[in-house]
């Protein structure tokens, strides 16, 4: 079964563009990721997302799930567990290994949800 592929427009834009700050991901008191080298990705009229760098992580923390999801402006995602010393949160952040060409740049990097860990930009 065919995918439907969207390319972003006037009436769903996407942008892709350095994040302004430093921005941090905690999960109680683990700090999970704290870089300057994040991006945002604003998509139509949803809340902008920081996607990090998969470098800027501990992969001791992370663990890869069985959870997958399809976009069509994005592509196919895949799911990570967040593993702390206070437990696991699964399906924590995600990843677009091989994201479409117009978001290209989210390559190697992980998104958080928001309701799941503490994500600051300062």
């Amino acid at each position: 079964m065919a995918k439907t592929r969207l390319i972003p427009d006037d009436t769903h834009p996407i942008t892709v563009e350095p994040t302004a700050g430093q921005v941090r991901i905690r999960s109680g008191d683990t700090i999970v990721a704290d870089t300057a080298k994040s991006l945002t990705l604003q998509e139509a009229s949803y809340p902008p997302v920081a996607y990090i760098p998969l470098t800027a992580i501990d992969p001791s923390l992370l663990r890869h799930s069985d959870t997958e999801t399809y976009c069509p402006y994005k592509g196919d995602a895949s799911y990570y567990d967040l593993v702390t010393p206070d437990g696991v949160i699964e399906d924590a952040a995600w990843t677009y290994t091989e994201p479409y060409d117009n978001v290209s740049e989210i390559a190697g990097h992980l998104a958080f949800y928001p309701d799941k860990v503490v994500i600051t930009v300062s």
